[in-house]
């Protein structure tokens, strides 16, 4: 069965990403920039906040393997919904929520589980739902970080717990995140059966 495309936005695309990753049908994952004007953009550019895109992940799933709706459930348990351009201490524009649909089906899907998670919040959701537009794959560069791929290649990489929004000294997967990853997957592979 061939894959199909999802793209999220959840704040820093590395912590985003591992997420996904974890998820059994997550076929292929890429991090790179969406949702903005300017074409090829740079992790400066889009770091300074001038070029409208959002830091997000591309998934590539296989759909008889796990469903949009469990990709929503991982997005939604991910990181805190309810803060605008902000997650943790990572602020701007670039960090905000979002959907960024492929087709109609996808959009009714995510604004039915939007409306489902905020009927369970006292704060207003303030994730964004777009159509998906070109999205541009993060490259490296000279003037790019080097430890920034390195903290790519690592399987546990997390920027932030989005209840609690508070850093990790070492910026490695909490356990109380690795609890969360692993309830995650546990349910994708229940609901296979």
């Amino acid at each position: 069965m061939p894959t199909k495309t999802a793209a999220f936005a959840a704040g820093c695309f590395w912590g985003v990403e591992a997420t996904f990753r974890a998820l059994p049908g997550v076929t292929r994952t890429t991090v790179g920039y969406t949702g903005g004007e300017v074409e090829n953009p740079s992790y400066e550019r889009v770091c300074g906040g001038r070029t409208g895109h959002a830091e997000a992940v591309q998934v590539e799933y296989d759909p008889d393997s796990i469903s949009y709706e469990q990709l929503l459930d991982a997005f939604w348990q991910s990181h805190n919904p309810t803060t605008r351009n902000r997650q943790g201490w990572d602020i701007g524009s670039q960090y905000r929520s979002a959907v960024f649909v492929h087709d109609e089906a996808q959009e009714q899907a995510a604004v039915a589980s939007r409306d489902a998670r905020q009927r369970e919040r006292k704060r207003r959701i303030v994730t964004e739902i777009a159509p998906a537009g070109r999205f541009w794959p993060r490259t490296t560069t000279s003037s790019t970080s080097r430890s920034e791929d390195r903290r790519a290649a690592r399987p546990r990489w997390r920027l932030h717990d989005p209840l609690s929004e508070e850093r990790t000294q070492d910026r490695r997967l909490t356990p109380a995140w690795r609890l969360r990853i692993a309830a995650l997957a546990q349910r994708a592979g229940a609901a296979r059966a």
